[in-house]
């Protein structure tokens, strides 16, 4: 489904899990990878002093720094890019975010692979958390195709995925997010769960009755907003809950083993540009078993296995 995937990595250790969910889609999609690696922060203004985002050390930046980096890299990840012979590495200096966001749209990425944070042991960890907290929350919040977030170890190949969940709150990135993994599900051939809890926090003590109304019309939603977009793809289930939205999406997940869950990357009808990533994808991202995928724009999100819009659209 993905033309050109863009893996956005810290070289190190915090990103092997993420590292081997884009090399192992890169390879099974046949998609052009790009390993990308922004190592410094700007210390001052526009001065060639930076500052590692790992360690936090000062370096001073020259061709024979950003060679040595690059070749580090390819050396890190030399075993997984054996069998990508269309996988390219580059490396960058400057804010995280705004040189990933700016690769992704000169090479016209399908997709961002990121991790989502670091392991409290690694060197310059907590440092790096701060950093790699912000980066994706503001390529989630900008880019213009799907994010794929991987915070833990996945047990299953993209190709093999027979579960994704997809989580709504009828907002309209949320029905981009529905069309991103219908099409997705499609295209696998795995069963897709439409999912959304009704969300209780803002009540105190509500009765069966008003859970209840809620729940038929949340169906009624469903039914109207997804089940009559499936077209002839009939391979779902309809989930509807009520509680905690992130808390049921992760039970959900877990209780019907999940490989993917999809959401919106904000659950509000604002502009997605001012928009930071929201609570509950935020929370499902730092707690679930599985990759997060976080959907933005409906750019990239209606596309063929071949990377070109579908007939018709």
């Amino acid at each position: 489904m993905f033309e050109k995937i863009l893996f956005a990595t810290s070289a190190s250790s915090t990103c092997d899990d993420a590292a081997r969910v884009a090399f192992e889609l890169s390879r099974k999609n046949r998609s052009r990878l790009n390993v990308y690696h922004v190592f410094g922060l700007p210390s001052r203004g526009f001065g060639l002093t930076y500052r590692d985002v790992r360690t936090g050390d000062a370096e001073e930046v020259d061709e024979n720094l950003v060679s040595l980096v690059q070749e580090e890299m390819a050396q890190y990840y030399e075993k997984l890019a054996k069998d990508h012979p269309s996988c390219t590495f580059e490396t960058a200096t400057g804010e995280p975010h705004t040189e990933i966001l700016r690769k992704a749209r000169k090479e016209d990425a399908s997709l961002i692979v990121m991790g989502a944070h670091t392991r409290a042991e690694d060197v310059g960890a907590m440092r790096h958390r701060i950093i790699a907290g912000s980066t994706m929350q503001k390529v989630a919040k900008s880019a213009r195709c799907p994010v794929l977030i991987v915070s833990r170890p996945c047990v299953t190949c993209w190709s093999y995925f027979a579960n994704i969940v997809v989580a709504t709150d009828f907002s309209k990135p949320s029905d981009y997010a529905f069309q991103f993994a219908r099409n997705v599900a499609k295209e696998i051939g795995c069963r897709l769960h439409v999912f959304h809890c009704v969300d209780l926090g803002g009540e105190n003590e509500p009765g069966q009755s008003y859970i209840e109304q809620q729940l038929a019309a949340a169906e009624k939603k469903v039914q109207d907003k997804y089940v009559a977009n499936m077209g002839d793809f009939d391979n779902y289930v309809i989930a509807l809950r009520e509680g905690n939205p992130h808390v049921e999406v992760l039970k959900y997940a877990r209780e019907n083993k999940a490989d993917l869950i999809v959401m919106a990357h904000h659950t509000k009808d604002i502009d997605p540009e001012k928009a930071m990533l929201g609570s509950t994808i935020e929370q499902v991202v730092l707690r679930s078993a599985c990759p997060v995928l976080s959907v933005n724009h409906p750019d990239k999100v209606d596309v063929s296995p071949y990377g070109q819009p579908r007939a018709g659209e």
